[in-house]
């Protein structure tokens, strides 16, 4: 019988994630626009044609329509698909970790599952929103950040998973080490890149959140070095850090904790 539950919440969610990542995609696409993300309806962007509801299965339509609109032939980006993908298995993977957790009984005590579940998959949203602006755009919106901090002030405190002292140690510690990063850098840490960390820290928590920077901080390293190396980038060029930072905060949320406690035993530390 638990068996059965725990696989039948597994396929809500991947349904749960298809969905959301199609309203990602609107979310991606509008809000370094300044445009609403509820109205108007999904329209071409090529032709501005309203699209129909059969249109806009996720996934389904783009394969359908070989990513071209149905009206004028203008390509689609391959991005839609791509964010419904990538939400729908990270969706998918949070519900898995923290029902493996409550199963198991290592799930924190005092946590309430369904709103740590919530709390974790609206955090995961804004992180692949995140991301993806960055990369294209350059920048974090403001009203991506506010969506995040409205959120954290519901969800964690309904969570019980991070004490509110915690989340705001977290919150402080993470956007105070980046303004001192782009003091001594003079510039070299973006604004975004501030606010999303310290907000980031309103759901991880110390000293969660302070993994997840140096996870980022490490991957952002390996790439930039990368690419610097094939000769795709210079010292000189920008490299967007919200990526890097929303692939560490993710794993920070799901491991952080295992993180630690391997940390501890392999240097003998408390």
């Amino acid at each position: 019988m638990r068996e059965s539950l725990f696989y039948g919440g597994g396929v809500a969610f991947f349904v749960l994630g298809l969905l959301a990542g199609s309203f990602l995609g609107v979310v991606i696409h509008r809000l370094p626009r300044r445009e609403s993300v509820l109205w108007p309806p999904s329209s071409c962007p090529a032709c501005g044609a309203r699209l129909a509801w059969y249109d806009l299965v996720p996934v389904l339509s783009y394969l359908a329509l070989r990513g071209r609109c149905r009206g004028c032939g203008g390509r689609i980006s391959f991005r839609y698909p791509a964010v419904e993908i990538l939400t729908t298995a990270l969706f998918v993977m949070v519900y898995a970790v923290l029902a493996g957790e409550f199963r198991s009984g290592a799930f924190p005590a005092g946590a309430r599952f369904g709103w740590v579940l919530a709390k974790d998959l609206f955090f995961t949203a804004g992180l692949i929103a995140a991301a993806f602006i960055d990369l294209e755009h350059r920048i974090i919106p403001n009203r991506l950040i506010l969506g995040l901090l409205a959120g954290a002030a519901v969800l964690v405190p309904l969570a019980g998973e991070v004490g509110l002292e915690y989340a705001a140690l977290g919150g402080l510690a993470a956007g105070g080490l980046l303004l001192l990063l782009a003091s001594v850098t003079r510039g070299g840490m973006g604004g975004g890149d501030m606010k999303f960390a310290a907000v980031a820290g309103l759901y991880l928590g110390w000293p969660m959140v302070m993994i997840g920077l140096f996870l980022g901080a490490v991957l952002g390293s390996i790439v930039g070095i990368t690419l610097i190396l094939a000769k795709k980038k210079t010292r000189k060029d920008f490299i967007p850090f919200g990526p890097y930072l929303a692939a560490g905060f993710f794993a920070a949320m799901l491991w952080g904790g295992e993180i630690i406690q391997s940390y501890r035993l392999y240097f003998g530390v408390g």
